[in-house]
């Protein structure tokens, strides 16, 4: 076994296995007029099927060479559907008209970095940030891409149809959460508003085989909303949290409604409980969620609306101490969305794709980004807080018959901010075309390489599948062209 290997060990656990419906008896806890599946939704919203639990708590890893931390948080912001890298980041007006599309370049803060016209607002910003302009990857269905861009695996196939199921790869939260999870009562990863999904839930949002209690804390209430709140934070009339500390009692409960302790693969459970009982006793946390307390001035200039105001909720809860805080730009894809939509809007009911970015995706873009990047950094937290900005894929260089771009994994760009990465970079770059890397090429498993080692977490620790066998939580590299 070699030194690595060994080192790596003590991150190394194998989960036991129990059933959803079991899961749903014990989250009843009738008796106690508490709802436990809203409490910790992620451990049961929308499971096909079998899952993994850990069976105990996982030791902080320690890598064989010591790595120090550039960032203690990261807000990963999804564009669910793929922007268009030619319409944004890396435009080419010097390409033909059926390339390089309808808006022209401006300049921005940085140096040699132009950026669309109708973002003039975020050009103010990219002195702050870096661009990988050479992202590449082979998988054109959303689901798969998506797959790829959340645990930064590439899936077993390029389909639609790709299923989330447990010997699939768990999300970058998760990964933190079993490694390097937080101190305290926060929880490590936290992912809202959406489950996103095209046609069935896309693959990579949850814990996979490393345990259902690792799952991100995952909430579906809308920030925007009026009277925002989290009912899983708050306790029914008359049940006294003390009541819910006496252990012993609670695994009475259990062993009641379930029976379900006399079978080892509930071994797992108990860490709900902590889990649950941990939040809501925690003042902190509930602070973290009231965005009452901001200022209307700081609500306004992230946008009224459900993704500027999970924006503004990402700054508060790393402020608070969460490690991966995750924000969905959309629920779905395009015109098939249940809600607002995601970026995938390419001729959906003879619609054509420019008018409809331009009226909701470019401006919410421009209002939202450059707002947290500032906010981030006026109050000293962007240097220690990593920012990534990025869809699953780009856009097709040429326009098709429905003036619109279609699916185009083959390069595209990512932003990235703060956390230890370079201030007004480009890494990489397209050809003239935007067709493909002409220096660089950055794949996802080279991105969450990156992520993971600016957390401090050595990006070839190992993890261990349903089966047993040690697998890296990454098989990337660190691009360490971004890291100042």
């Amino acid at each position: 076994m070699s030194k690595r290997t060994q080192s790596s060990a003590c991150a190394s656990f194998h989960a036991s296995q129990y059933s959803r419906r079991a899961m749903l008896r014990v989250g009843g806890m009738g008796m106690l007029g508490l709802t436990l599946p809203k409490i910790i939704q992620a451990a049961t919203a929308g499971a096909s099927g079998g899952g993994a639990s850990s069976p105990g708590k996982l030791k902080p890893f320690t890598p064989l060479t010591p790595i120090t931390p550039r960032a203690k948080s990261v807000i990963f912001l999804y564009q669910f559907g793929g922007p268009s890298h030619l319409d944004m980041f890396d435009m080419k007006p010097d390409a033909p008209e059926a390339i390089r599309g309808p808006y022209k370049p401006i300049k921005s803060a940085a140096d040699g970095i132009l950026v669309s016209e109708k973002l003039p607002r975020t050009a103010k910003i990219m002195d702050k940030v870096t661009l990988i302009r050479s992202m590449t990857h082979t998988m054109k269905n959303h689901n798969s891409a998506s797959y790829y861009a959340l645990t930064g695996h590439a899936p077993p196939v390029d389909d639609i149809r790709l299923k989330d199921t447990p010997d699939l790869f768990p999300s970058y939260g998760s990964v933190v959460d079993a490694l390097a999870p937080s101190a305290g009562d926060m929880p490590t990863s936290i992912a809202y508003p959406y489950y996103i999904r095209d046609g069935s839930i896309t693959p990579g949002q949850r814990a996979s085989f490393l345990g259902k209690v690792h799952d991100p804390f995952f909430f579906t209430q809308d920030p925007a909303g009026e009277h925002f709140k989290l009912p899983e934070l708050s306790l029914p009339a008359g049940v006294d949290i003390g009541r819910l500390e006496e252990r012993r009692e609670l695994q009475k409960l259990v062993d009641r409604q379930s029976r379900l302790m006399d079978n080892p693969s509930a071994a797992g459970i108990d860490a709900y409980y902590d889990r649950v009982i941990s939040m809501l006793n925690s003042p902190r946390l509930r602070k973290a969620f009231d965005l009452s307390a901001e200022p209307a001035a700081i609500r306004d200039a992230y946008g009224r609306h459900t993704y500027g105001q999970s924006c503004l909720l990402a700054r508060r809860l790393v402020e608070a101490g969460a490690k991966f805080v995750t924000v969905y730009f959309s629920d779905g894809i395009g015109g098939q969305s249940t809600t607002a939509g995601g970026w995938d809007t390419h001729g959906f009911n003879d619609t054509r794709m420019f008018p409809i970015v331009e009226k909701r995706h470019l401006p919410i873009t421009e209002e939202t980004l450059p707002t947290l990047l500032t906010d981030l950094d006026n109050r000293g937290l962007l240097d220690e807080t990593l920012v990534v900005w990025m869809g699953e894929f780009g856009r097709t260089p040429k326009i098709n018959a429905n003036i619109s771009r279609d699916h185009w994994p083959q390069c595209y760009t990512t932003l990235l901010a703060g956390g230890g990465v370079k201030r007004g970079y480009v890494h990489g770059a397209s050809d003239k075309n935007g067709m493909f890397p002409a220096d660089a090429p950055v794949k996802p498993d080279d991105l969450a390489a990156t992520m993971y080692y600016l957390l401090g977490i050595d990006p070839f620790a190992e993890v261990r599948d349903l089966g047993n066998r040690p697998i890296h939580i990454s098989s990337g590299k660190p691009v360490m062209g971004v890291i100042s």
